[in-house]
C-alpha cells in the first residue's frame, strides 16, 4: 500500500534515518515525503537517493497523492513528536489515513490519535515487546540455513542497509535469502522481526532466536538469513550485540564501519579501537555459548565499508585500504551494490 513519510526537517538530518532508510529500500510504493524545509525539491539532490517521490510542506497537499498510510520517518531525542509531526500525523488520521510508529512513545495510548481513529484504521506502535517472551536457548543453531549476523563499529553506520543490500544480491542471483529485522526502520520495511530496543534484556536473545527460527523455518542449508544489527560492542551505551549473537547463533559476520572513522560518532571522546582488534573481539564473542555440534564458530568474512561521505576515488581508496589491512574482503554494498560480498558468503 502508499505511504506518507512523515520527515519533517529529517531528510538532511540523522534524526530522519528510519525514512531515508524507507526511501532508499522500500520496494512498496511512498506516494510522498511531507518535509516542509525541502518541500518542492528533488529527493535526489537532496538526498543522494534515487527515486523519485515528491516532497511536500504538510498533510493537504501530500493527500492527492492518494497515501493509505502515514509513517513517522523520524526518530527523534526521547521519542517525543515534534509538534509539526505531531499535528500532520493527527491530521492524517483524520483524513483517514492508518499511522505505523517505531517511536518509543506509543501513539496508540495518546488520547487525541485514540479519538482519531476510527473503524477500518489503525495505529502500528512497532516497537513493543513480544507478548509471549523466554529465555534464549541457542535453538537456532540447529537451523539448516547460512545465518549472517551483521555487527558494527557504531550506531547508525550502515548494519541494515548492508543486509539489505545483501538480500538484494542474493535475490539478483535466484537464491533464498530473507531478512529478520531487528530495529524500526527494518521492520518498517520488511513488515516483520523484533524491536530489540523494546525488549527486557533477560529475555533479548529469546526473541531475537524466536524471530530467526521463524524466519529461517523451511530454509536449506544453500539459502540465507540475513539478520539486521544493532549497536555495537564498542559503544558504551548499547547492549544489543550479545542477544543477536546468542539468539541468532550466527554462521558468518559481516562487519561494518563507516570510513575513517575514529571515535564513536556522537561520542568523540570515546574511541574506536582498530579494526583489526574489533573483529578479533567479536569473533571470540561468537564462538561461545553454542552447543555441540553447531559447527564451526562464526568469523568475520567481508567487511562493508560506508564510505557515504567521500567521493568515488576517495571511496575505492579506503576500500583498498581497509581490504589490504585486514586481509578480508572489503566493498560499500550501496555504492557498489552488494554482488561481490555476496560470492564471500557464497563460498566460504
Amino acid at each position: 500500500m502508499p505511504v506518507l513519510l512523515l520527515q519533517h526537517g529529517g531528510l538532511t538530518s540523522l534524526t530522519g534515518k528510519t525514512g531515508l532508510a524507507m526511501l532508499r529500500h522500500r520496494r512498496g510504493p511512498i506516494a510522498a515525503v511531507i518535509d516542509p524545509a525541502h518541500a518542492h525539491g528533488s529527493l535526489a539532490e537532496i538526498t543522494g537517493i534515487d527515486r523519485t517521490v515528491p516532497i511536500v510542506p504538510d498533510l493537504a497537499a501530500a493527500l492527492p497523492y492518494r497515501p493509505a498510510v502515514a509513517v513517522v520517518g523520524l526518530a527523534p531525542s526521547g521519542g517525543v513528536l515534534p509538534d509539526p509531526l505531531r499535528r500532520d500525523a493527527l491530521a492524517a488520521l483524520q483524513a483517514g489515513l492508518s499511522l505505523a510508529s517505531g517511536l518509543h512513545t506509543q501513539l496508540g495510548e495518546d488520547p487525541d490519535f485514540k479519538a482519531a481513529c476510527h473503524p477500518g484504521q489503525w495505529i502500528w506502535d512497532l516497537r513493543r515487546e513480544p507478548p509471549s517472551v523466554q529465555v534464549g536457548q541457542a535453538r537456532a543453531a540447529s537451523l539448516s540455513c547460512q545465518r549472517v549476523l551483521a555487527v558494527g563499529t557504531d550506531m547508525a553506520v550502515g548494519k541494515m542497509s548492508a543486509c539489505l543490500a545483501l538480500q538484494a544480491a542474493a535475490e539478483r542471483h535466484k537464491l533464498v535469502c530473507r531478512f529478520v529485522g531487528t530495529g524500526q526502520a527494518g521492520i518498517l520495511i520488511s513488515g516483520r522481526g523484533v524491536p530489540l530496543d523494546a525488549v527486557r534484556v533477560d529475555y533479548a536473545a529469546g526473541v531475537v532466536e524466536a524471530a530467526v527460527l521463524e524466519a529461517g523455518s523451511g530454509l536449506s542449508e544453500q539459502d540465507f538469513l540475513v539478520v539486521e544489527g544493532q549497536g555495537s560492542l564498542c559503544h558504551p551505551g548499547s547492549t544489543a550485540t550479545l542477544p543477536l549473537m546468542r539468539g541468532s547463533q550466527p554462521t558468518a559476520l559481516l562487519m561494518v564501519h563507516r570510513a575513517g572513522q575514529s571515535t564513536i560518532g556522537r561520542l568523540p571522546e570515546v574511541p574506536l579501537p582498530p579494526l583489526k582488534e574489533c573483529i578479533s573481539l567479536c569473533e571470540s564473542l561468537a564462538a561461545i555459548a553454542r552447543p555441540r555440534g553447531a559447527g564451526p564458530p562464526p568469523r568475520v568474512q567481508a567487511l562493508a565499508l560506508n564510505t557515504a561521505e567521500l567521493s568515488a576515488e576517495e571511496a575505492q581508496r579506503a576500500i583498498e585500504s581497509c581490504q589490504d589491512a585486514l586481509g578480508l574482503p572489503c566493498d560499500d554494498p550501496i555504492r557498489n551494490r552488494a554482488d561481490g560480498l555476496l560470492e564471500v558468503f557464497l563460498n566460504r
